[in-house]
């Protein structure tokens, strides 16, 4: 591969182009391994930034690939329909809670959340009522366009830099009550105060449901999303759920909110839902919402992705909507789980470890002090596995695939990662 070329031209996430990070050329992938291009085979510990829920070059997602590209792989969604957005559509509605009943696809997680909250805005149009404020949580992601920033905590975030430049909506404090902890009802009581305040004004509250991603891969207490529901239905305020990190598995319950045994309004779908295999996003919502839209002065709700609908994208969900079918994810997750909950409290006695978190097919390690990225990674890849960490967490999302001795190997990359000094930033 040209790697210089990548080096001068290739502008990667979240890096410099002056002092580019180094790339790793992958040239083939398989299971729950990435090839390098010298031979070296790296156990992904990300599954593809958490995608991959069933491993590289899956069979069955290859053969729904190529026969759908034979058939067509894209069409406009404008006026035209197919089987392959039917069929994904019925399993997504037989799949979620039971009152989300209308699928709009799209074609990223961060334009899944850009459709929910402008349904939320055409919602309470259509009802006659001026709402544009949205209440969500302090260290909670949404994605990298620009409404989806505006619910990113804005100053505990990467998109820091834009504040001032985007809408500005209501944060309450995250709970503190971590998921295995003993609830503390005062968790939910600055939701409450803002909510009580604010609800004239607030079209919905979006939030990540029990696990909060790239903001801090915090793992939540199921009573405050309760209580949230609760307080949405008090003061009649949509819910919008993002699930785009956590659904189809990967919290060891289909959907998140299924810990906390609620429902949303509009629900937020991506990553996973192809296996990692192309994008694609849903979002669902009810059929109260989506009439209420569609009976406003619009009459229809004003979206519609170019590649929406994408038939090639769709009948890789569901072929991999058939693999979550079986059932094997339960065990699986389960499995991994096991595994992080009896190693992952072994790596506190380390100086260097603040704490560890773990829900399903996740594990977390915070550390007292950032990583130095480039030794880090570089660190990892000599250790025969791919883990990619940003700031001060060091976080495992495998394939639900993995074995114990590969999610052993993971454990084991990280735990020798605290004791190499350089590899985090105040002690280089």
């Amino acid at each position: 591969m040209d790697l210089a070329f990548d080096r001068r031209h290739i502008w990667h996430p979240y890096t410099s182009t002056l002092t580019p990070l180094t790339c790793y050329p992958v040239s083939r992938a398989h299971g729950v391994y990435l090839q390098l291009e010298d031979g070296r085979e790296l156990i992904d510990g990300m599954s593809s930034w958490w995608s991959t829920i069933h491993g590289y070059n899956h069979p069955h997602l290859n053969q729904a690939a190529h026969q759908q590209i034979d058939q067509m792989s894209h069409v406009m969604f404008g006026g035209i329909t197919h089987q392959p957005a039917i069929d994904l559509c019925k399993q997504l509605v037989a799949m979620t809670a039971e009152p989300l009943q209308h699928v709009f696809l799209a074609d990223s997680g961060s334009v899944a959340v850009e459709v929910s909250l402008k349904m939320a805005l055409q919602y309470w149009q259509a009802k006659g009522e001026s709402r544009s404020q949205f209440l969500t949580l302090r260290d909670g992601y949404h994605g990298d366009t620009f409404a989806a920033m505006s619910v990113t905590d804005p100053d505990n975030s990467m998109h820091s830099l834009y504040k001032g430049f985007l809408p500005q909506h209501i944060f309450a404090q995250s709970p503190k009550t971590g998921f295995w902890q003993q609830w503390d009802e005062s968790d939910l009581d600055d939701f409450k105060a803002k909510l009580t305040l604010h609800h004239h004004d607030i079209a919905a509250v979006i939030l990540e449901p029990i696990v909060q991603g790239a903001g801090g891969m915090r793992i939540y207490h199921p009573k405050f999303l309760q209580g949230v529901r609760r307080l949405c239905d008090e003061f009649g305020v949509l819910l919008i759920l993002d699930e785009i990190a956590t659904g189809f598995g990967r919290t060891g319950k289909l959907f998140a909110y299924e810990h906390a045994q609620i429902e949303p309004d509009i629900l937020c779908l991506g990553k996973a839902l192809t296996g990692g295999y192309m994008t694609l996003s849903a979002t669902l919502t009810t059929s109260h919402v989506a009439n209420t839209v569609c009976g406003g002065e619009a009459g229809c709700f004003m979206h519609g992705p170019t590649f929406m609908g994408n038939p090639l994208a769709c009948a890789v969900a569901n072929a991999s909507m058939e693999i979550l079918a079986q059932e094997e994810w339960q065990a699986q997750t389960q499995a991994i789980e096991t595994q992080f909950a009896q190693q992952l409290p072994l790596l506190t006695e380390h100086p260097l470890v603040k704490e560890v978190r773990w829900l399903g097919a996740i594990g977390v390690v915070e550390a007292t002090t950032a990583v130095n990225m480039e030794t880090i990674q570089a660190h990892f890849v000599e250790q025969g596995v791919w883990i990619r960490p940003f700031g001060k967490l060091i976080y495992m999302m495998p394939p639900f695939i993995s074995t114990p001795q590969q999610i052993d190997t993971l454990i084991a990359a990280v735990h020798s990662a605290l004791n190499r000094p350089e590899c985090f930033q105040s002690l280089s």
